[in-house]
């Protein structure tokens, strides 16, 4: 079962080829070249690479931030999510600002622009730029090796664990399969022992294979924290939060829970947005999905990203230290036609070049457990906007985005981006498992007595899983200490099934468990992925 699981996505990943772009004069290692040709004349020439092939209409922020009310107003009556806030920064300002709708259905909790929300994966470019205050300060640079701080570390590799660095795992270009150690956090391991088990998972070839991360990056993380002497989370409130003037930004999921205005996730069952099963926790992962904020907040944070790290008159982070996040270090959509852009990744940022030729990097945030989240700035036309909400993701807030960025570079909407984003995400929404909708055999060859299934099966990856026998049910239990259980119904012959929801399987996802004859091995259908082959082989 090969899906990419949904905890997570990047808009560039979504519609590369409409939003992102190609590499244009750019050195070998991904920044744009800053040296104008050679010219005869003693009148240099203008630099190529910082040339944008549009102008920007008349009062182009201006004109775009007035029509942001009506677009979000149109947008959450046709999505219904439950509460949405946006901010907007120009000029080194926050023109725009504005909460919507509830934090939660049912209620009258209205959203201002200090609610809090989880951010998800918006959280890969925040702490790429605390990763790039620890290069300011020479605690560590991007080529730093993880291993060099973080003892203990290893991939399935020897040389790659050598030497794969801060901004390797910042990119996504470890090898590491998608989304490795996602599902192994969903069993209920910490990050350390998510971390312990990357080990065993095969890898693809090292810096030439753009695979998104999460547990990657927060290796990374990681590393640098401990150089730093700090946890990652108060490494964060220090080195970014508080200069910044960030007071309601934590990446502790306890601080989010004692925010007084926060919002609530919401999914979506039988077409209708009611409340998570369960508000995502995503401290084994925070550098990657763990921070919360405000658009208010997050203003602050784009301020500064537009000023090449500098706020309010102070240089909080080095110029040199931001650039190779936010420029092309890999591929991470390659155009698959020669009239399509590629779309590239930096260091936490998706990066490319608009139809207009302007430079632009954002980055999206999704749970599927109730969080769609996304930034884009164009720092050519000195313009970010910030698009939050309380809803399981489904392309709206990056839809949104997508009309701000055209009504500022063309003065008009030059693509349907919500039914583009729409069809996007759709895929993201619907449960996994080759017996979802498929129905049992009304005569299924019987099973063996549960005892022979009985015991204790191993996978390096996922560890242990044990088969139970409780009141002749048999039962999955898996995780640490087996505190992830699992029902398991019959089938047909030596085949069992159960189902699941959590942060990456949704609603009505059926999973296989199939016994050999002897039930020496079982093959477990979920966990058939780029990790593992999901066959777990029973202890003597």
């Amino acid at each position: 079962m090969r899906r990419r699981p949904v905890g997570v996505v990047t808009s560039a990943l979504v519609v590369a080829a409409l939003v992102a772009a190609c590499d244009t004069g750019s050195s070998s290692d991904g920044a744009a070249s800053s040296t104008p040709p050679a010219s005869s004349s003693s009148e240099a020439l203008a630099n190529p690479a910082a040339e944008v092939a549009l102008a920007l209409p008349d009062n182009a922020v201006g004109s775009a931030v007035d029509q942001l009310d009506g677009l979000v107003e149109s947008l959450m009556e046709s999505t219904e999510i439950p509460g949405m806030a946006v901010a907007v920064v120009h000029g080194g300002d926050t023109v725009y600002a504005k909460g919507f709708g509830v934090t939660e259905v049912g209620t009258d909790g209205a959203v201002d622009a200090d609610t809090v929300f989880p951010l998800a994966s918006m959280s890969k470019p925040i702490g790429s730029t605390v990763i790039a205050k620890l290069v300011t300060d020479d605690v560590i640079s991007w080529d730093t090796p993880v291993v060099a701080n973080l003892p203990g570390f290893a991939l399935a590799d020897p040389w790659v664990t050598d030497n794969v660095t801060i901004a390797d795992m910042y990119t996504h270009r470890s090898g590491l399969p998608e989304h490795a150690g996602d599902k192994l956090e969903d069993m209920g391991y910490d990050r350390q022992q998510v971390l312990d088990r990357l080990r065993y998972i095969p890898l693809d070839p090292f810096r030439i294979t753009y695979h998104y991360t999460n547990f990657g990056l927060t290796a990374a993380a990681e590393s640098a924290a401990r150089k730093a002497d700090s946890d990652w989370a108060t490494l964060s409130e220090n080195s970014i939060y508080e200069p910044l003037g960030m007071t309601h930004t934590s990446s502790r999921f306890s601080d989010f829970e004692g925010e007084q205005n926060r919002v609530v996730g919401h999914v979506k069952v039988d077409d209708e947005w009611v409340t998570t099963p369960a508000q995502r926790d995503p401290d084994a992962q925070s550098p990657a999905g763990g921070v919360s904020s405000s658009v208010n907040d997050l203003s602050h944070w784009m301020r500064m990203l537009l000023a090449d790290g500098e706020y309010d008159g102070t240089q909080v982070v080095a110029a040199d230290a931001l650039l190779p996040a936010v420029t092309p270090q890999i591929a991470s959509s390659p155009a698959k036609t020669p009239d399509e852009r590629a779309g590239f990744y930096g260091h936490g940022f998706n990066v490319g070049v608009t139809e207009a030729g302007r430079t632009q990097f954002s980055h999206s945030g999704a749970f599927a457990m109730g969080a769609g989240t996304t930034f884009l700035a164009i720092p050519s036309a000195d313009v970010a906007i910030v698009a939050l909400s309380n809803a399981a993701p489904i392309g709206a807030v990056e839809a949104l985005t997508g009309e701000f960025a055209d009504l500022v570079q063309f003065g008009e909407i030059r693509n349907d981006w919500r039914d583009l984003y729409g069809q996007a995400f759709a895929p993201y929404s619907a449960p996994t498992g080759d017996l979802v909708g498929a129905e049992q055999p009304q005569n299924p060859a019987p099973a063996q007595p549960p005892s022979t299934y009985v015991g204790t099966y191993r996978n390096d990856v996922y560890g242990p899983a044990e088969i139970r026998d409780e009141d002749g049910k048999l039962v999955l239990a898996m995780g640490p200490d087996g505190i992830t259980t699992h029902e398991l119904r019959h089938w047909d012959g030596n085949t069992y099934t159960f189902t699941l929801r959590n942060e990456n399987a949704e609603l009505g996802s059926i999973s296989k468990v199939s016994f050999e004859p002897e039930a020496s091995r079982m093959v477990i259908e979920y966990y058939d992925d780029d990790s593992s082959d999901g066959v777990f082989t029973k202890a003597e």
